[in-house]
């Protein structure tokens, strides 16, 4: 199949061996949150739409404590968006966001997934930030994601969410290290963007072996 796969007789959704991963649909990351993603608010419809072609639908959700190492607050003199090394690398500062049993924490309250069956929540280690589905930051400590989805029989996952050069991107190219085949459904995601980081982030889910396609492929 080619790197942005478009024929839908190749992608129909096997029910029980297929996911949707619904990344990071919180208020948090949409127009008038507090880490807003542009025009976030919009893939809202298109999830629900798609989340009808799942049977099996996993959320995931940003959950911090109020004093956690990836916010700006944490770190004197340094402005939102400048970068620190950290003992897992090199990590972004950001406006407090999706802090734990806040509004703006909360799910999107558009999104229509009453069959979703899992949600994990993520970012709760106050040391450590954690923006993939699978394994915080140090690449290391998983959530429990893999082996759920390994249990249930699921080996491929379509991914959809906020933001698609941060949490979706590291969320793709971990599914894929753990053996998953993994497609990132474009137009029901939004980026960021922070100096290049979009483009940068499809060279290296291009370079795992995510695959690139439309809601229109599956729709």
């Amino acid at each position: 199949m080619s790197e942005r796969a478009s024929s839908k007789q190749s992608l129909l959704v096997d029910s029980e061996r297929c996911a949707l991963l619904v990344i990071d649909v919180q208020n948090c990351f949409v127009p008038g949150g507090t880490l807003a993603v542009a025009d976030g608010d919009a893939v809202v419809p298109l999830i629900n739409q798609l989340g009808k072609v799942f049977s099996n639908v996993v959320l995931t959700q940003d959950w911090h404590p109020a004093d956690h190492i990836s916010f700006v607050t944490q770190h004197q003199g340094k402005q939102p968006f400048e970068t620190v090394e950290l003992p897992h690398g090199t990590q972004v500062l950001w406006p407090a966001h999706g802090v734990q049993g806040t509004e703006d924490a909360a799910l999107h309250p558009g999104l229509a997934l009453p069959h979703a069956q899992l949600i994990i929540r993520k970012g709760y280690h106050r040391t450590i930030d954690s923006y993939s589905a699978f394994y915080e930051a140090d690449q290391k400590t998983a959530t429990g994601l893999a082996g759920y989805l390994q249990a249930r029989g699921i080996d491929t996952v379509f991914l959809v969410g906020l933001a698609t050069d941060f949490c979706v991107a590291w969320s793709a190219e971990d599914a894929r290290k753990v053996g998953l085949t993994t497609y990132v459904i474009e137009d029901a995601c939004r980026g960021i963007d922070l100096n290049g980081s979009l483009g940068v982030a499809w060279e290296r889910m291009s370079a795992a072996g995510v695959k690139r396609i439309q809601s229109t492929d599956l729709l």
